[in-house]
């Protein structure tokens, strides 16, 4: 049975190659072809030695989830739908801007957290993703990009110079963020979430900073003081409402880790987090938990709490049963905030043409029985 090396971060493929009797820089090396240069041909890999790279070939894969479809937004935002089998797919979105290149990367198939307003909370669970299929996106990502890169390059260097290649690529020819925020609940795919976060943060590997990579997690306390201790990267949190009662509608994992519970361990994960405030992510619905009032109350809540406020315009789905607020009701909610000295922004949506949006990925979820008591058993591990 072949292995797939993408499953592997650097500890894990040192161990691999011991197995094989290969000695330990050879997994420093793999790392290297693997991720920072996107080869999958192990016979293109020409500093291993010829007896290993057929030794690898035998036994070994490089395998990212198969890319299905992709499709590009007006504002230059991508995104690809990947076939992770028994007919079940996942999405993964790019977000070009003219600072930085921005992926956001899903964990599981579909979303056993059914928060009301998001369109992968309704399509069902099936599984969690393992980590070549977590890491694979970014894997995915960079390749194209590259490629896509090379090709304008080619395309239009008697044209123009280098630096305007390079804007016109979107600034970058790689990723320079990742945010786990696609499909799925992080946090309830811990141990493979992390292991692809290791690789993410290896040197060897991808290189980002911890202040470069965001989790984003609806609120599992346990995971989130387990990855305050593993890989405290930046946390996002999903609070969209200032009380338990509305909260309990809108995100039901509020009835088991209701909201004093979750600014607790907001407040026990800035001891260790690469930035000093928590991302208290905020999906402004009309007439549900947008009103000056509400606003006010959100005030009182956090104010023993560093953090700042990501604002974000409802994209809609079909039968989801909310409207996105108005511009002049989220300026109005926005003002309160700021009125009180906390660092609050409007998201820009990107996307919305191609529903790639902030809780608009879908995907397929064809077996669905594996939703129940997923997210429980998972958190209190």
């Amino acid at each position: 049975m072949t292995v797939n090396l993408l499953d592997f971060n650097a500890k894990n493929l040192a161990s691999f190659c011991a197995e094989i009797g290969e000695k330990s820089f050879r997994a420093k090396q793999l790392l290297r072809w693997i991720h920072q240069s996107s080869e999958a041909n192990f016979a293109d890999m020409n500093n291993l030695a010829k007896v290993l790279r057929r030794k690898l070939s035998a036994i070994a894969v490089v395998e990212p989830p198969q890319v299905i479809s992709e499709h590009v937004s007006s504002d230059g935002t991508r995104k690809w739908l990947l076939a992770v089998g028994a007919g079940n797919e996942i999405e993964m979105v790019f977000i070009p801007e003219s600072s930085r290149s921005t992926l956001c990367i899903s964990s599981q198939v579909g979303c056993a957290l059914e928060c009301t307003f998001c369109a992968t909370g309704r399509q069902g669970f099936n599984r969690n993703l393992r980590v070549g299929e977590i890491i694979g996106q970014l894997w995915w990502a960079n390749k194209v990009l590259r490629a896509s890169h090379k090709e304008i390059a080619s395309k239009s260097e008697h044209f123009v110079d280098e630096s305007k290649v390079v804007q016109s690529a979107g600034n970058s020819h790689t990723v320079s963020n990742v945010v786990m925020m696609g499909m799925g609940e992080p946090l309830a795919n811990f141990e493979n979430v992390v292991t692809a976060l290791d690789l993410m943060l290896d040197d060897n590997a991808y290189g980002l900073s911890r202040r470069r990579v965001t989790v984003s997690t609806s609120g599992l306390v346990p995971a989130m003081d387990r990855l305050r201790e593993r890989c405290p990267v930046a946390l996002a949190v999903s609070l969209h409402a200032p009380n338990d009662k509305l909260r309990d509608q809108l995100v039901p994992i509020n009835k088991k880790y209701p909201i004093k519970e979750l600014l607790a361990a907001c407040r026990r994960y800035l001891e260790t987090a690469p930035r000093d405030f928590i991302t208290f992510e905020y999906v402004m619905l009309a007439g549900v938990n947008d009103s000056v009032a509400q606003a006010r109350e959100l005030v009182k809540l956090v104010r023993e709490t560093p953090c700042k406020f990501n604002l974000i315009p409802f994209n809609p789905f079909s039968n989801s049963g909310y409207e996105r607020s108005s511009l002049e009701v989220t300026y109005r909610f926005r003002d309160v905030l700021m009125q009180a000295d906390l660092v609050t922004t409007v998201r820009k949506t990107r996307g919305d043409d191609i529903a790639a949006a902030c809780g608009q990925l879908a995907g397929r979820v064809l077996d669905k029985t594996q939703r129940k008591n997923h997210v429980i058993m998972e958190a209190a591990r």
